[in-house]
């Protein structure tokens, strides 16, 4: 019997190594094919878009947000990986009171590169985690003198929502050259109107492919002459398993 703690401080135990694993965050999901275990996992999410052949191979367990609980209790898994902020906090107490339910929680690059060792480490694959850290890292190096510019994160429109300074996504904007102005605020996602989003300034504005996916016609409701308005992938600023390999190495282009 092993007991692992989970990135919400909650203490989860496994009598042998999982075989059977239901991933309800598709990073999360990418990241476990990444590590070598397209075998085990067997529930993935329908927004678990990576790696695509997943979609055809495993059983779609619901949405990130509504879970099919009857759905998840008859694949029997040994293991349930989620997300704090990802998943319903009600959901994820109904499932772990009768299966190992291990949940990150992410809030910066570092939060991140520790979940991705702790997985390894619940899966027992501890040297392929190890390897993908440490190319992050050696990559995540490379960015640290870009200057930075002042930027907004748009996630959402009607209302127009912006990732927040707590947040992942503002973290990676550092990483990538930015300097996020959204206000400070009790939500992580503040909505801005058009006349808000003016007054602070932004000299880029990033439009993101999701959740909303934005559009070049949406760029001319935020360009006044004075900014650049760029749409980009979504994948690069909010996922934070291995696709920061890739997001790293596209940075150095931004």
């Amino acid at each position: 019997m092993a007991f692992f703690t989970d990135q919400c401080q909650r203490q989860i135990k496994l009598a042998s190594k999982p075989l059977r694993i239901v991933s309800t965050v598709p990073s999360q999901t990418e990241l476990l094919s990444g590590l070598g275990l397209d075998a085990q996992v067997i529930g993935i999410t329908a927004y678990c878009v990576h790696p695509s052949h997943y979609l055809k191979e495993k059983t779609v367990i619901g949405g990130t947000k509504n879970l099919q609980i009857e759905k998840i209790r008859s694949l029997k898994p040994d293991l349930i990986i989620g997300n704090k902020e990802e998943n319903i906090k009600e959901q994820i107490e109904e499932l772990a009171q009768e299966f190992p339910v291990w949940l990150s929680n992410i809030n910066n690059v570092d939060d991140a590169l520790a979940m991705i060792e702790a997985i390894g480490e619940i899966c027992q694959a501890e040297s392929k985690a190890q390897e993908i850290v440490d190319s992050i890292r050696v990559k995540r190096k490379l960015l640290a003198h870009l200057p930075k510019r002042k930027a907004l994160y748009f996630i959402w429109k009607d209302p127009y929502m912006v990732a927040g300074p707590n947040t992942f996504i503002s973290h990676m904007m550092a990483e990538a050259g930015f300097e996020n102005v959204a206000p400070n605020s009790e939500q992580r996602y503040p909505s801005l109107s058009l006349t808000e989003v003016k007054a602070l300034h932004a000299e880029v504005v990033l439009l993101s492919s999701e959740p909303y996916a934005f559009n070049s016609g949406d760029t001319l409701d935020f360009w006044d002459g004075s900014q650049e308005v760029r749409i980009v992938n979504g994948e690069l600023f909010s996922w934070y398993g291995d696709r920061m390999l890739k997001a790293f190495e596209r940075f150095k282009q931004f």
